[in-house]
């Protein structure tokens, strides 16, 4: 399996509207989501990730085919925290095989810092995988945090890689 993390440009964003529709449709079983009157869920900031400093959208291949996208931001919810993975997404079709945090290892590598990795309560198979993914990264040298406040509700790993690991 070859994995690649690209940097989406504008002309991509087609293929991440499409794919954060997919993503969407995998989180509704999450969050109480309804499809607008035309049969998209929407997301109101992808646009933001082309103009907005300190925002920077992914698409990933997998073998040279689609198969998922990363966001990465700098609205944190933790005041020591210089990153955040927005939304982050791989088709079931590459689930459980690697792409997922070969993936995340990629993204975690282009930028360096405090990074904070959340999961909605609710979402028990995503606290799972990032327990696992950045364990592996970090060599378990990372924190964990319950937030239950106005901004966030779940989980929240912490880690700094700002020295090679």
């Amino acid at each position: 399996m070859f994995l690649e993390l690209t940097p989406a440009s504008i002309d991509d964003k087609p293929l991440l509207q499409r794919m954060m529709e997919l993503y969407q449709y995998d989180f509704s079983e999450f969050e109480n989501t309804d499809l607008d009157a035309h049969a998209c869920f929407g997301y109101p900031y992808l646009d933001h990730y082309w103009v907005e400093e300190g925002r920077h959208p992914f698409i990933i291949h997998v073998d040279g085919k689609l198969a998922g996208f990363a966001l990465v931001n700098r609205h944190v919810n933790l005041p020591a925290s210089q990153w955040a993975v927005a939304e982050f997404f791989i088709l079931r079709k590459y689930r459980r095989q690697g792409a997922g945090k070969a993936a995340a290892f990629q993204l975690f590598d282009r930028f360096r810092g405090a990074w904070e990795v959340g999961q909605i309560q609710e979402n028990i198979p995503a606290q799972k995988f990032w327990r696992e993914v950045i364990s592996a990264y970090t060599n378990g040298d990372y924190k964990e945090t319950i937030l239950n406040d106005e901004e966030w509700k779940g989980i929240i790993q912490t880690f700094n890689n700002k020295t090679v690991i």
